[in-house]
């Protein structure tokens, strides 16, 4: 192993070899190239560009990365954490209807320009947004509808068994405010027993206490329909590509570069070990060492996704020359 420390940044590299990569002998490397060819191409550097026209002809993958990358561990300072996303999938319709009455909203263009613009309490209460077309479409459930928004991207299910997926379209300029903590400084519920469920069950039993609870978080998200990504793949991740269920994570590209290859080694109850590929991030994921993992799409995936939050690291598989580049000529 050959270690480098950047003490202006405080950021540290390891150059590790594969065997110091716990389970690696056992993972479905084939599986991982997949994912790794489906965004490669989008990379711009020319050590990346020669990689992805080799992957494109690689009949071994796990021969692949053993040959064309060196394993390198960064960190920051920081412990490692794993957590989980989803894409939530909603219930609606074209049209607005007695079920589906929860409007999924475009931005408007007012919106674009005054920063901030108009709460959260605002823009459901005040009838700015009535009668302008702005609907992209109407969900049954405005609980799943604000955790949408949370999450950023989602499919709404037509009742003919057809779908849209929507994407994050914009927002109204307001700092996000946490429904959960706020829910512990009111003395609703303890730290511990706080997660998405918790919170969407306790405001449909108290629909009015629940709305003002919602108000809140004054940051509302707008929406754009995605009619380019089909409905049984992946959601769009930052890289304009389709991400891949249990493959794909987000990272801070501060650190990690999109659409590198990341080996994670998660702790926890349900421990993990898996090369997974960066390609999206999170306005929560901060760090060298901090990822969140793509679970899936629907209910059974949030329920999985919002039980993660464990120990671990990250190990970054970066081309051979650029991994030794990382580290002062002292060292190479």
């Amino acid at each position: 192993m050959t270690q480098a420390a950047n003490a202006e940044s405080e950021v540290s590299y390891a150059i590790l070899g594969f065997e110091d990569l716990d389970g690696w002998d056992k993972d479905d490397h084939a599986a991982a190239l997949t994912v790794f060819r489906n965004t490669c191409r989008d990379m711009k550097d020319p050590d990346w560009t020669s990689l992805c026209n080799l992957a494109s002809e690689a009949g071994n993958a796990r021969q692949f990365f053993e040959l064309f990358f060196r394993p390198v561990q960064i960190t920051n300072g920081t412990d490692g954490l794993f957590t989980g996303y989803f894409e939530p999938e909603l219930d609606g319709a074209p049209y607005k209807s007695d079920r589906y009455r929860y409007p999924i909203y475009k931005m408007p263009s007012e919106a674009r320009s005054q920063r901030p613009w108009l709460t959260r309490r605002d823009i459901l209460t005040s009838g700015v947004m009535d009668n302008r077309g702005l609907e992209i479409t109407w969900v049954d459930d405005a609980v799943e509808l604000f955790f949408l928004q949370i999450q950023g991207s989602g499919r709404v299910r037509y009742p003919d068994g057809s779908y849209i997926r929507v994407g994050y379209g914009g927002a109204n300029g307001h700092s996000y405010r946490s429904i959960g903590q706020e829910m512990v400084r009111r003395g609703i519920y303890s730290p511990h027993q706080v997660s998405a469920q918790v919170i969407k069950s306790w405001v449909r039993r108290n629909p009015v206490e629940g709305q003002e609870l919602l108000f809140h978080n004054q940051s509302y998200v707008f929406f754009r329909e995605v009619s380019e990504v089909p409905s049984h793949k992946g959601p769009l991740g930052a890289m304009n590509r389709s991400i891949t269920t249990m493959r794909s994570i987000a990272v801070d590209p501060d650190f990690t570069p999109l659409g590198a290859p990341v080996w994670i080694e998660k702790s926890g109850k349900n421990p993990l070990r898996r090369l997974m590929i960066a390609q999206d991030t999170g306005s929560a994921i901060k760090g060298a060492q901090r990822a969140d993992i793509f679970i899936g799409t629907g209910d059974k995936a949030g329920q999985i996704a919002g039980r993660i939050k464990d120990p671990g690291r990250l190990v970054v598989l970066m081309p051979i020359q650029r991994a030794y580049a990382l580290l002062p000529e002292a060292v190479q």
